[in-house]
């Protein structure tokens, strides 16, 4: 199993400005923790996003000299991928790609076509810049805005991302209306046709159905996922209330009961979940 923590995604829509240096130290903790892919901070317009207009100041404070983990920042155009390929200590860019027309103009103010052009220059600039893009295909599961929904249409998308070349894609439940049903048979149906891809899950739940969401991903194939500790977060351009991530801690207990071995360092882990406490309060 592949983990993604997302403090950025806890961070994002939290209701005060996190201080720099409180954000570095948790950051180098989490860093300490080794998760796969840690989801640090983003390159989006400090208006859309005042809670992470100090990446630039965040990123030469990280540690980066004994951890495994690989950091993904967030972009939003093909001004923040330009800005972001410059740090070498950034692995990946992620970029949400909505199947949603009203949300994609909602997050990203483009529609989607316009968008698929910006995944093809972010593309572009990661191969040149030894960096790999991740692609969220965000309201991957159903959006609550009338937008026409289906498999189909989720296939389709797929399909345009991976013929512009991008190895990395993960369905996102923006906000929490996915099931073990859709789960199930997207994730069976994409995982064998594309059997070199890294088909990842974002998903947003409330605290009582997290663990049928990634039962039916895991049993479908699915091997990577994102959460946050303490289930923290949500995307604050989707809806006026918040659905949270799946909780890291949900995450171990899973694989715990599966045999799943992580690699993960616990005591790091537990140290940087007190430390939450007092980060987001």
């Amino acid at each position: 199993m592949i983990l993604v923590e997302c403090p950025r995604d806890a961070m994002q829509g939290w209701s005060h400005f996190i201080p720099t240096e409180q954000k570095v130290a948790y950051l180098n903790q989490l860093l300490k923790a080794d998760f796969d892919i840690l989801d640090f901070g983003s390159f989006v317009s400090p208006k859309a996003i005042p809670q992470l207009a100090d990446t630039k100041e965040v990123i030469p404070q990280l540690d980066m000299s004994t951890t495994k983990s690989k950091l993904l920042a967030i972009v939003a155009n093909t001004r923040g991928a330009e800005e972001a390929v410059v740090y070498d200590e950034i692995s990946f860019l992620g970029f949400p790609f909505s199947i949603s027309e009203t949300f994609q103009m909602r997050n990203t103010n483009k529609t989607i076509e316009q968008s698929l052009a910006q995944v093809e220059e972010i593309q572009n600039l990661c191969v040149q810049h030894n960096k790999r893009a991740m692609l969220y295909i965000s309201m991957g599961f159903g959006n609550p805005y009338g937008d026409e929904y289906n498999a189909d249409i989720v296939f389709h998308w797929f399909n345009k991302l991976v013929e512009l070349g991008v190895g990395h894609i993960a369905l996102a439940d923006t906000v929490g209306v996915s099931n073990p049903e859709n789960i199930s048979y997207l994730f069976s149906k994409l995982i064998p046709e594309f059997p070199e891809m890294h088909i990842g899950a974002h998903f947003h739940s409330h605290p009582h159905n997290w663990e049928e969401k990634i039962e039916a991903a895991w049993n479908s194939g699915c091997r990577s996922f994102d959460s946050s500790i303490k289930g923290i977060g949500g995307c604050p351009m989707a809806k006026d209330e918040l659905v949270g991530n799946i909780a890291t801690e949900n995450m171990l207990l899973f694989a715990h009961k599966h045999k799943i071995d992580l690699e993960i360092n616990q005591q790091a882990f537990n140290t940087a979940a007190q430390m939450a406490i007092d980060v987001f309060v």
